[in-house]
């Protein structure tokens, strides 16, 4: 259970390549590894494959390591660049600490510039969709496309108002009763699949509870819970002006979503837009899933030939 809820995260380098981290850990076979100064944080990216582009930015707590299935399999065919958003993995977080989404879209062009692009094709997934419809409007010259997969823009729905509250108290506990704790209540609110698939009910959380480490290998919420997840939820896509720019939107959504928080917002947005939407298998972070990532990334590849 712990590690499907673990799911849930300038200057320029030179001739065109990344450079080399200082991170100790051990790079995988075929990665470069490459760092980013940026508004008074070090941002840490991965870079393999070869041929055109493609960034993937990660979802709430999540870091480039949220990608890896992803990115092994479309290395052949594009060169896939992920990172670690600052505070989050190997990147940095100085204080004082402040989540805002425009600053998270500057954070990616420059990442984008240090791995020797000036522009690419995106994806994000939840949190990462919010900051991509981000770049779209703002920084369109650096987005060639864009793959928004279940972006919790809450605000375009009907019940806007109760499920801010939700989130409103999460946020509360999250400095009460602690972001951990606050945590598995967001989940549970939201309806994520994390145990065989299921939602979190009361009786799991009740038993994490028992097992402090557990919650100790909660990686990156406090983060989350204080900081991003209120300025994401609170997000409003400029969708006229993300028209105007020209950029190229495919919603993406999975088929086990369609009737929760994060999912509802793709198909509305296609429709009342006419943006095209693509379905993936299962559901919000089935990118992760070993047993569906054949099946998901053959989904991403159908929603990159509508860009």
């Amino acid at each position: 259970m712990i590690s499907a809820i673990s799911v849930l995260g300038a200057g320029l380098a030179t001739g065109g390549r990344p450079r080399m981290a200082s991170a100790q850990a051990t790079p995988q076979v075929g990665v470069q590894t490459g760092h980013v100064a940026t508004e008074g944080d070090e941002l840490v990216f991965d870079v393999r494959g070869q041929g055109e582009p493609l960034l993937l930015i990660p979802g709430g707590t999540g870091d480039a390591s949220a990608y890896s299935l992803v990115a092994e399999r479309l290395a052949p065919a594009y060169t896939v660049i992920t990172f670690d958003p600052r505070g989050y993995g190997r990147s940095t977080w100085r204080d004082p600490q402040n989540y805002e989404i425009g600053q998270q879209a500057r954070d990616v062009v420059a990442v984008l510039a240090a791995a020797g692009y000036d522009a690419a094709r995106i994806f994000g997934s939840s949190s990462g969709a919010v900051i991509g419809l981000e770049m779209a409007k703002s920084h369109p010259q650096a987005v060639t496309g864009l793959i928004a997969h279940e972006p919790p823009v809450i605000r375009i729905l009907t019940d806007a108002e109760q499920i801010q509250t939700g989130f409103a108290e999460v946020y509360l506990r999250g400095w009460t009763d602690g972001p951990e704790r606050a945590f598995l209540q967001f989940l549970k609110f939201i309806q994520l699949p994390v145990n065989d698939g299921q939602p979190l009910t009361d009786e799991d959380i009740a038993h994490i509870r028992e097992d402090p480490d557990s919650l100790k290998r909660l990686p990156n919420v406090s983060s989350f819970v204080r900081y991003e997840m209120l300025p994401v939820a609170n997000y409003k896509p400029d969708v006229q002006l993300i028209k105007e720019n020209g950029v190229k939107v495919v919603l993406g959504v999975g088929e086990l979503s369609l009737d929760k928080i994060y999912g509802r917002t793709a198909p509305l947005l296609a429709e009342q837009l006419d943006y095209p939407l693509v379905t993936f298998p299962g559901h919000h972070t089935s990118y992760a899933e070993p047993d569906v990532i054949d099946a998901w990334v053959a989904s991403l590849r159908a929603a990159l030939r509508e860009l």
